[in-house]
């Protein structure tokens, strides 16, 4: 099993990456979100001049924000400094599009990103969608050095359901998934993949990445003991933001894990303006638990949404998902406490797995 870590993209932090190569973590994802962080690709090439064998790419950019010929050019530059050591992770973005007061791209948008974006993504010609026409468009100096296209970038495809797998199936190298909250859930996940897939589709050549905050957890420590609800609430939080987005656009309810919480919460951002309302919902997101959310970070959320367990329990968990056909764990823990983590799981996880 592979672990990695999702970054969320700081160009004054890629001494984190750097270390994470160091400790033997096999990715390192840098997230695009542009209202929250730094420019993903910026801190991407600052990590490619400064590390030499950890994988470098996206996770995920966003297909709402960036044309295809946009991220596609950006993730060969990064090629270009990292040769075969880049890959491309995209998703239709909910935090990134939500936090601007815009929806994600749905389904059908998705679709026609990914099938324009795959042939750029090896140098070809893509044929580009723009006002009811359809305009055949390439990197026209892909042998300058400008960009690297020679060495391959794998697509990692984000999908949570059953049409956005089968989208990674049908068009990626690989996907990115919600943690499957068992070994068993993996068949169920493969189905949804294999539905999109192509006949000769084999299982051992698509690669697998689920997000997570995994924290080791002290064999007599409570799992919401401070440190722990220090080092994996952001996480915790970022369900809630999602779950919010779904429950304020759509009217879907919260899941079973969230729901002992939802009045407080709902009513907590009722206090926010509405026109600006998108700003607040993913206040923190993935790096800290803002004050007046602390309450929601507890024993229950906590085993919900992230991925607790003695060295052993860990160990014997990432054991059952690898056989189960997840390749990779990619760890998102909070902001503060980013290294203890990543130098604990790289001490009493990763030369065990």
């Amino acid at each position: 099993m592979d672990i990695g870590i999702c970054v969320p993209s700081h160009v004054g932090d890629i001494d984190y990456v750097v270390r994470a190569e160091a400790l033997g973590y096999s990715h390192a994802w840098l997230a695009d979100s542009q209202m929250i962080w730094s420019d993903c690709y910026a801190a991407l090439a600052l990590a490619a001049d400064r590390t030499s064998t950890i994988n470098l790419g996206t996770g995920v950019a966003i297909t709402g924000t960036r044309p295809a010929a946009v991220n596609a050019a950006g993730i060969a530059t990064i090629n270009a400094i990292a040769p075969g050591r880049t890959f491309f992770g995209v998703g239709a973005g909910n935090t990134a599009m939500r936090i601007m007061g815009l929806p994600p791209h749905r389904l059908a948008q998705f679709e026609e990103y990914l099938k324009e974006l795959r042939p750029l993504l090896r140098g070809e010609e893509a044929m580009m969608a723009h006002k009811g026409q359809e305009i055949p468009i390439k990197h026209v100096m892909p042998d300058k050095g400008f960009v690297n296209f020679e060495d391959e970038i794998p697509l990692y495809v984000s999908g949570f359901g059953p049409k956005s797998l089968a989208l990674a199936g049908r068009f990626g190298d690989g996907a990115v998934l919600a943690m499957p909250k068992s070994p068993a859930i993996m068949e169920n996940v493969w189905a949804m993949i294999e539905a999109g897939a192509p006949a000769d589709f084999n299982r051992s050549d698509f690669y697998t990445t689920a997000l997570v905050a995994m924290i080791v957890r002290e064999t007599d420590e409570a799992v919401d003991s401070e440190r722990i609800r220090h080092e994996c609430g952001a996480m915790v939080m970022a369900s809630f933001h999602y779950a919010y987005d779904q429950w304020r656009n759509f009217g879907h309810q919260p899941p079973n894990s969230l729901a002992d919480h939802w009045d407080d919460y709902t009513a907590l951002l009722s206090t926010f303006p509405e026109d600006r309302i998108h700003q607040r919902i993913h206040l923190g997101h993935n790096c800290w638990v803002i004050p007046e959310e602390e309450q929601f970070v507890n024993a229950d959320t906590i085993q919900a949404t992230c991925m607790i367990g003695t060295q052993e329990e860990l160990i014997d968990q990432v054991r059952d998902l690898d056989e189960a056909g997840l390749d990779q764990i990619m760890n998102l823990p909070s902001f503060d406490p980013r290294f203890e983590v990543l130098e604990s799981i790289g001490e009493k996880i990763i030369p065990f797995v």
